[in-house]
């Protein structure tokens, strides 16, 4: 499969000729033309000079969000009671921290290697999986949160309350615990709170990292039409020099 480009009017136009002998589904064949174009995988000095530093600033911020992620759900994991089952079987902190890792790594990349290629494939993350995902990292954080509770006490208050009457002594060590099992609860709730807030960030992470790479897919594409539409000043010196041999 073949790919050209054609450029008329403001209007850029890719052409994909399909290879009659391929095996491949049509789809399979343009993501190959594609992949492999240097249309599209070429680096573009134009996008390096538009984004400037911009995605490795916000790669490094999906990072943060991803470590802390696995760092404080591992925390709330080993606590007894500050973890609903549904983190306990999904294990959510670690895999969706995992991903917003990617989405970084992915945006670190189309800086350092400014391909129309990269650029696109950051923003398509970015909008279609980024934005579901941190959605849905909010809605579980909301739902573990409402779901935390300690049992630190509990097995203490039915075997003490049930059987007998407690001593002085049984019942200062019951307020202890209590005590102790509402700060571990204040913490948990917090660090719930933290990661609610870590994933709202993150959505705007995705939202602002794909805002900008389709500006600096616009930017490089109307620089380059009025590089075209202006050739003339774009002429090397040397040419003004030989037509003008007597000067």
């Amino acid at each position: 499969m073949s790919l050209t480009m054609t450029k008329a009017d403001g209007v850029t136009v890719l052409t994909l000729t399909a290879d009659p002998e391929s095996s491949c589904p049509p789809l399979c064949q343009i993501l190959k033309g594609l992949c492999y174009s240097p249309v599209c995988c070429s680096l573009s000095q134009r996008l390096r000079r538009v984004q400037r530093s911009s995605q490795s600033v916000l790669g490094a911020l999906h990072i943060m969000v991803g470590l802390l992620n696995i760092g404080l759900g591992a925390i709330l994991r080993s606590s007894g009671g500050a973890s609903s089952w549904r983190m306990d079987v999904s294990g959510f902190p670690f895999w969706l921290g995992a991903i917003f890792i990617m989405f970084g790594s992915i945006g670190i990349l189309s800086e350092k290697y400014p391909s129309p290629c990269m650029v696109i494939l950051n923003v398509t993350l970015n909008l279609l999986a980024g934005v579901a995902f941190a959605i849905a990292a909010i809605a579980l954080y909301i739902i573990n949160f409402a779901d935390i509770w300690v049992w630190m006490c509990e097995d203490y208050d039915y075997r003490y309350r049930r059987h007998y009457t407690p001593s002085p002594g049984e019942d200062m060590v019951r307020e202890k615990c209590e005590e102790g099992s509402a700060l571990v609860l204040m913490l948990a709730r917090g660090i719930n709170g933290l990661l609610i807030v870590l994933s709202v960030l993150e959505l705007c992470l995705v939202i602002s990292s794909a805002v900008l790479g389709i500006k600096a897919l616009r930017n490089s594409e109307r620089r380059e039409n009025e590089n075209n539409e202006d050739p003339e000043r774009y002429k090397p010196l040397l040419e003004e020099v030989t037509s003008n041999p007597t000067a």
